[in-house]
């Protein structure tokens, strides 16, 4: 893909009540192991399915915090290209993942306003749903570029206010 082919979505190109494309993604024990290993989370819980089983009483592994956050900012950057900037995320897991369930995420734009620095910022609502159910709810504001020129990764202290 050539510079020219990447995505960047400007705040011309939203408005609320904007639904992101959905995303679904099989959860294998790899994917939940990885997680678990990208973050240093050495909790057994994470990799070993008997002391899940048998220790915590879960039915297997399951995926951790960070790797909840991890799969919220690629979803939400994926969606902005590269120049959308994560500028705060809160979440609540409600229930875990599991190898063998399907996530599927899904968002919503909620809120779009701009700083005094300049900076555009979107506030939305994001999902983790495993069986139509929501498993992780998440409330993200990111920094998307007001035109093709701006850069909110260029933006330093002051000019940077999440």
């Amino acid at each position: 893909m050539s510079a020219a082919e990447i995505k960047n979505l400007t705040v011309d190109q939203v408005k609320v009540g904007d639904e992101l494309p959905a995303l679904t993604q099989e959860v294998t024990a790899t994917t939940v192991v990885l997680g678990a290993l990208a973050s240093r989370d050495w909790r057994p819980m994470h990799h070993d399915k008997d002391f899940a089983v048998n220790r915590n009483g879960v039915q297997n592994i399951f995926i951790n915090t960070p790797n909840n956050a991890a799969w919220f900012e690629r979803y939400i950057t994926d969606w902005t290209g590269p120049k959308g900037r994560l500028g705060r995320m809160k979440f609540k897991m409600s229930s875990s993942v599991f190898p063998g369930d399907t996530m599927e995420m899904s968002g919503k734009v909620e809120k779009i306003s701009t700083d005094d620095s300049g900076c555009c910022w979107l506030d939305m609502n994001v999902a983790v749903f495993v069986d139509g159910k929501v498993s992780t709810s998440c409330q993200a504001r990111v920094a998307i570029p007001k035109d093709e020129n701006d850069n909110p990764w260029s933006r330093k202290a002051e000019q940077w206010q999440p």
